[in-house]
């Protein structure tokens, strides 16, 4: 079993910057890839960034790309997502979600196991 914890969520105004981070706790954190997912109407929790166990492979939704930047440290058990130039239309809670399948970068929130309970971000225009 794997719990996920974030932190970092905030109000900031349109064009500021937070830095969330996701707090994994259980041995098996380096063999699992992580991903960032927050709410879209109609379509469950959309992928923001994904990065497979080694960091050697990275995913950012096309809203998110050239701002966001997702990375890890597995010496911590901890997963970043580095948010620039941030939009109101980012405004949403962040989800931190465990992916036991090592073999795929998957993009499917069906794909993973183990959630966090979010943390809420807030942009201001």
């Amino acid at each position: 079993q794997v719990q996920l914890v974030e932190s970092g969520g905030g109000l900031v105004q349109a064009g500021g910057s937070l830095r969330l981070s996701c707090a994994a706790s259980g041995r098996s954190f380096s063999t699992y890839s992580m991903g960032w997912f927050r709410p879209a109407p109609g379509r469950g929790r959309e992928i923001v960034a994904a990065i497979n166990w080694s960091s050697s492979r990275t995913y950012y939704a096309d809203s998110v790309k050239d701002r966001f930047t997702i990375s890890r440290d597995n010496a911590k058990n901890t997963v970043d997502l580095q948010m620039n130039n941030l939009k109101p239309e980012d405004t949403a809670a962040y989800y931190c979600a465990a992916d036991r399948n090592r073999a795929i970068l998957s993009i499917s929130s069906n794909d993973y196991d183990y959630w966090g309970q979010g943390t809420q971000v807030t942009v201001s225009s």
